[in-house]
């Protein structure tokens, strides 16, 4: 009754035949961001492998950070290459949020107190708040490093989807608090026309919690681009968009009906 079966994997093992390895496991964390004034997350675009999104001159934006794992996680974010909790220019080792299982939050702001942000809101270059502290090298980029936890609780079910608290880090202290993570060439970052400015106040409670890392290197690091629409267009990152306004001897195709005589 046996026999069929076991003959046939013999004879697919000695044909060559080898089981598909195992699929990489998901990152834990998903990375995007949601423009403020109109409500709508931006679309990704893969290019020349970063993820590329447009942004809207003077509109704020937030962070959305997605935990898709049932466990805690610590995320350090990183706006413009500058530490969006302390202001520090970035390394994963700093303070960042800890997310509970599941948790989906968005950050609105660089962290100025335990109850308060200033606003990320999209502005010219030069007029970013890494530019404007002196650190223009990266601006144009959001990134988050995330960390597992050393002790972690049992993994949770995924719950229906509701509201909650975010959790900062503070790496100094290893403590945390409950709140609402440069590939271009020198070239390429002078192009650059948008980055994060240092927008109105606004509040975003927090508080501080114990978070203890699994281990010194993050299990994830995830990056997101972005810059005005119009760049995207001329670097040909957008679907449907031309790559440059490059005069061109044949811009079309075949020959037009005129226009209608007058009578």
């Amino acid at each position: 009754m046996y026999r069929f079966p076991a003959c046939l994997l013999a004879i697919l093992a000695l044909c060559g035949f080898r089981p598909a390895p195992p699929l990489p496991p998901p990152m834990p964390v998903a990375l995007s961001l949601v423009d403020r004034d109109s409500g709508d997350e931006a679309t990704p675009y893969l290019h020349r492998g970063q993820q590329w999104v447009a942004g809207t001159p003077g509109h704020r934006y937030a962070v959305r950070l997605r935990n898709l794992s049932g466990e805690r996680v610590l995320v350090v974010l990183s706006v413009d290459g500058v530490n969006a909790i302390s202001g520090q220019t970035a390394a994963p080792d700093q303070a960042g949020y800890v997310l509970e299982p599941w948790q989906d939050s968005e950050i609105t702001g660089w962290r100025k107190s335990s109850a308060e942000v200033a606003q990320f809101v999209f502005t010219d270059r030069g007029d970013s708040y890494a530019s404007r502290t002196g650190r223009p090298a990266d601006v144009g980029v959001v990134g988050i490093a995330v960390f597992a936890e050393a002790r972690p609780l049992p993994i949770a079910a995924a719950p229906a989807p509701r509201p909650a608290p975010l959790r900062a880090q503070d790496a100094r202290a290893g403590r945390a608090m409950d709140a609402p993570a440069s590939a271009a060439a020198a070239a390429g970052r002078e192009r650059q026309q948008l980055g994060t400015g240092h927008g109105a106040r606004e509040a975003s409670a927090s508080h501080t919690t114990v978070f203890e890392r699994a281990s010194h290197a993050p299990i994830q690091v995830t990056q997101v681009r972005y810059d005005t629409r119009a760049r995207l267009a001329r670097l040909g990152i957008v679907p449907g968009q031309r790559r440059d306004s490059t005069p061109r001897a044949f811009p079309g195709g075949f020959v037009p009906d005129p226009p209608p005589r007058w009578r």
